[in-house]
């Protein structure tokens, strides 16, 4: 047996103002979607924002359903209407904050296991690296490929 291990690459930045001047704008997306979300079960806002590579942006909130697990998390919204607007342009960045009791959560929030997965794939069809940008009142994390997200992607499918 061999053990291996897996690091991932990331940056902390300790406010928003200490990104450049694309990200913030993207992060403030991102934390100005919280306000669309509907989270009547779960009270946990959470809001996304996307940079297309033709420059364009856009944002977008969870939105819950009793009939769960019918709602979608922000990053898929966000990204799937980004794609069926634009499907020849790759996403280049995403955003993510989430807010409780309208304040920013005190540590990042990270995108589930669906949306990792949703993103890698959109990572894969634009042919470049998702930058992610993780905000919270505490701190700001900045991953700089998907790969670093979810390192064991699902990727056995073909293709066309």
């Amino acid at each position: 047996m061999e053990k291996k291990q897996i690091n991932i690459r990331y940056r902390e930045l300790n406010s928003i103002e200490e990104l450049d001047k694309q990200d913030r704008e993207l992060l403030q997306k991102a934390i100005e979607a919280t306000a669309g979300a509907y989270a009547p079960y779960s009270k946990f806002h959470v809001g996304a924002a996307v940079r297309m590579s033709n420059g364009e942006i856009f944002a977008a909130s969870n939105q819950e359903n009793a009939a769960y697990p019918s709602g979608l998390c922000a990053e898929r919204s966000t990204v799937f209407y980004a794609h069926s607007k634009y499907p020849d342009a790759a996403i280049v960045a995403l955003a993510v904050a989430a807010k409780v009791n309208g304040a920013l959560t005190p540590q990042p929030t990270y995108p589930c296991g669906a949306c990792r997965q949703v993103l890698y794939e959109s990572q894969i069809r634009g042919g470049q690296p998702i930058k992610i940008i993780i905000g919270s009142a505490g701190k700001i994390q900045i991953i700089e490929s998907v790969n670093d997200l979810l390192p064991f992607a699902f990727d056995n499918l073909p293709v066309e």
